[in-house]
């Protein structure tokens, strides 16, 4: 990645601006009283985490639970395995019969990524749409297939994701009570989940005003939960007036963002929100995203609790395997017209 090729540069209007807006304003939410099992200090996080996915769609948490240790082990194997050579990580090259494992060609909007990655799936094997084609009832099995070095990073990587997927959970059940929902209302939709992980890498970038980390989207799925290394990058735009904010490392937090289920479970009371990974021309960065989604026969609709005559419902359901499948075709190929996003089930007003 010494030169930037046409395939990495952002339109005019996507790049980013060489000044930095950081803000403190994306909620750092204490976790903490989910162990004291006092109900006021409960309901009071309750309103926290409403107000975050309201305001924001992003906030970071503390006091989560997730060992230290656990987080340090699969941040060193991450920098030990894109630290090797290119033909070493090709032995684990990803495509698009099996989308599990390295890769350097992803594109976001259709434009090329600076970055390398590499993909696992949280539950070996995980069962997914064949295809996006409405008619097509096949499945099939995603596996993940691990490189011989570093020597533990599988078990760092499947130490790490029971951590976090417990996390996941955690949040999911506050994200569910926020809505005035039980708190478990959306784990059954999660029990032949499709979430993966990603290590994420991004090499030093010489024209960091021409190309993105990722370029700006939306995650598609239920919950994304990040870690970030003390280089930063990801930046959110803000709902209040669309400016582009910077969020500032926070040691030991994770980053949590509400995707499009959950947009459109809560019927737009939640909204998923645009956000982009800026390139740094001095530094590497690394990071690593939980998406945490559904099961791939999941219809996602918005949920009846949510819908009245005052509010009706805003989308149509969909099959969420269906979805990503189609989604998922954009990421090995350029193409010639705009990746599938929920608005496109949104039910016109009448």
């Amino acid at each position: 990645m010494g030169e930037v090729e046409p395939a990495f540069i952002q339109p005019t209007e996507h790049r980013s601006k060489l000044a930095i807006v950081e803000s403190e304003g994306v909620p750092l939410i204490d976790l903490s009283p989910l162990n004291s099992f006092d109900s006021t200090s409960i309901a009071a996080l309750v309103r926290e985490i409403g107000d975050a996915c309201s305001n924001w769609g992003f906030f970071q948490v503390i006091n989560h639970g997730v060992p230290l240790s656990c987080r340090e082990k699969i941040e060193t194997v991450s920098r030990e395995f894109f630290h090797q050579s290119l033909d070493e990580k090709r032995k684990v090259k990803r495509d698009e019969e099996n989308p599990m494992g390295y890769y350097d060609g992803e594109h976001t909007k259709n434009v090329r990524d600076w970055k390398e990655i590499f993909d696992f799936v949280a539950k070996a094997p995980t069962v997914i749409a064949a295809s996006h084609e409405p008619d097509d009832k096949e499945v099939k099995l995603l596996f993940n297939q691990w490189p011989e070095y570093p020597p533990n990073f599988r078990e760092a990587c499947e130490e790490y994701t029971k951590e976090i997927e417990t996390l996941s959970f955690k949040v999911l059940e506050l994200i569910s009570m926020s809505l005035g929902l039980p708190a478990k209302r959306f784990n059954n939709f999660f029990k032949d989940q499709t979430s993966f992980l990603r290590l994420n890498y991004y090499p030093v970038c010489p024209f960091p005003h021409l190309a993105l980390g990722v370029g700006h989207h939306k995650d598609a799925g239920g919950l994304t939960v990040l870690a970030q290394d003390d280089v930063g990058g990801l930046e959110v735009k803000r709902k209040a007036d669309g400016e582009w904010i910077r969020v500032k490392p926070t040691p030991n937090a994770y980053i949590i963002n509400v995707g499009d289920v959950i947009q459109v479970w809560s019927n737009d009371r939640y909204e998923s929100v645009e956000h982009r990974v800026t390139v740094n021309s001095e530094r590497e960065r690394f990071s690593i995203p939980f998406f945490f989604n559904p099961a791939h026969y999941t219809t996602v609709e918005p949920l009846e609790e949510l819908v009245d005559e005052q509010s009706p419902a805003n989308y149509r359901g969909f099959e969420w395997g269906k979805f990503v499948s189609r989604r998922n075709q954009s990421n090995f190929k350029k193409l010639q017209i705009d990746n599938i996003q929920i608005y496109d089930f949104k039910i016109a007003e009448s």
